[in-house]
């Protein structure tokens, strides 16, 4: 994190201080954690506006069809896409390259 930032004190359940608390920087995992969310929501909103809303069901099937090729993709294949994406994305800030579990 470069430029100007703001100090925040939040309140978290303990699930999440606990996971907050393995990270070596729980600062730059928020963050990430946060434009990731920024992101979809600018997404769903430009598809929207193009006239294709995101429906819950759309996203379960989708999450449903990756998690089948999790299943039946080898760890290495699976690995080598989510080396490829983060290197074409490598040298914009504004998209890190980091692929979600979600």
């Amino acid at each position: 994190m470069t430029g100007a930032v703001r100090k925040l004190s939040i309140s978290v359940p303990p699930d999440v201080a606990e996971r907050l608390e393995r990270e070596p920087n729980a600062s730059a995992f928020l963050v990430d954690a946060a434009r990731a969310l920024m992101r979809r929501e600018a997404l769903d909103a430009e598809l929207a506006h193009q006239g294709i809303p995101v429906a819950d069901e759309g996203v379960a099937r989708a999450r449903a069809a990756r998690a089948a090729v999790e299943v039946t993709w080898p760890a290495e294949r699976y690995e080598a896409i989510r080396e490829r994406v983060r290197h074409a994305t490598a040298g914009d800030e504004d998209h890190a390259g980091r692929v979600s579990a979600a």
